[in-house]
């Protein structure tokens, strides 16, 4: 396996959206907006910062225009958020979003139980979105869930995930994300998804989405990596999850994947410390602990103090030795 080469990588915050979007506490306008300003200043290449579905829909983001229009922009990040029909879009172009971010199933039973429609219906409303977003000259991205698999259909076979990727890409999108919606895949299926569709589709921007259900999520970011991918979704504080699979957890925590790529020799960009501070913010936020696992134990060369008496263990040990020395031969 290689380590880091010096290849920037690009790396996006889910939480405000993906994460709050699943927690049952409605989080503040004001703490919204107090987050999403902490996490501009560390690094990261995108922010999801809301989504533009109906509020009776998702309530916990009901607030989202008053967020996206509040929110002290920096250059050099990109804030996108979810939009998922026409309706959706021209209130995402009132808040200045600099990106659509779109979504549907790569399986119809999915698609059916989340959006409540086909893919193929999904399909031509998401056309429409695209045609919005080009005429205003913004960016688009899909999402493609379950492409590692699906909770009720089981396996999804690749090349109708091509499929749906191609025909994306003939309406100009700028990027499209592979998503691990239930926490399905493992290594060699991601290597293997991720390679063909770079080849495929060498224009596209791809970017990685895991969660961590099965607790595969950090070694499916290194497969993804070890394929070619560059850019890669993460929630502070691993928070989210899916309401249509029971047990599947949020995405791969942002602490734990800038933890590791930054041992692996990896540039990410971030302040470590800095996302490690806005995790404790988090947390008193969700009023929950956080499931990430490096925001409790610290980097791996975190120092802990010497045990209150650790000097007189090394005088027992040095008298240990004397007395050794001291015996008959």
């Amino acid at each position: 396996m290689n380590t880091g080469d010096g290849t920037r990588l690009h790396l996006n915050e889910v939480a405000t959206r993906d994460g709050f979007q699943m927690e049952s506490r409605f989080i503040p306008t004001e703490d919204k907006i107090a987050l999403i300003d902490r996490l501009s200043g560390l690094g990261y290449a995108k922010i999801e910062v809301t989504s533009f579905t109906s509020p009776k829909a998702i309530p916990a983001l009901r607030d989202g225009e008053e967020v996206m229009g509040r929110i002290a922009r920096r250059p050099g990040v990109l804030y996108t958020a979810l939009v998922p029909n026409l309706r959706g879009g021209e209130r995402a172009l009132d808040g200045r979003v600099d990106e659509f971010n779109i979504v549907m199933s790569a399986s119809e039973t999915h698609n059916l139980a989340n959006l409540r429609m086909t893919r193929e219906q999904s399909f031509a409303q998401l056309a429409e979105v695209i045609a919005l977003a080009r005429q205003a000259k913004v960016p688009v991205n899909v999402s493609l869930s379950c492409v590692f698999g699906c909770p009720m259909e089981g396996e999804v076979p690749l090349e109708g995930v091509l499929g749906w990727i191609e025909r994306f890409a003939g309406f100009g999108v700028a990027g499209i994300t592979l998503c691990d919606t239930t926490g399905m895949a493992y290594p060699t299926q991601v290597q293997e998804v991720c390679a063909r569709a770079l080849a495929r589709f060498p224009s596209l921007g791809f970017t990685a989405h895991f969660h961590n259900t099965r607790a595969m999520g950090l070694v499916n970011t290194v497969a993804a990596l070890e394929a070619g991918v560059r850019r890669f979704d993460m929630s502070l504080g691993g928070i989210g999850g899916c309401p249509y699979a029971p047990g599947a957890t949020g995405n791969v925590a942002t602490e734990d994947v800038v933890h590791m790529l930054q041992c692996m020799g990896y540039e990410t960009g971030m302040d470590f410390d800095g996302v490690i501070a806005a995790a404790v913010q988090l947390e008193a936020l969700v009023q929950h602990a956080l499931p990430a696992q490096v925001s409790r134990a610290g980097h791996r060369l975190t120092r802990h103090a010497l045990p209150a008496d650790f000097g007189e263990i090394v005088e027992r040990a040095k008298a240990r030795d004397i007395g050794r020395k001291e015996l008959p031969a």
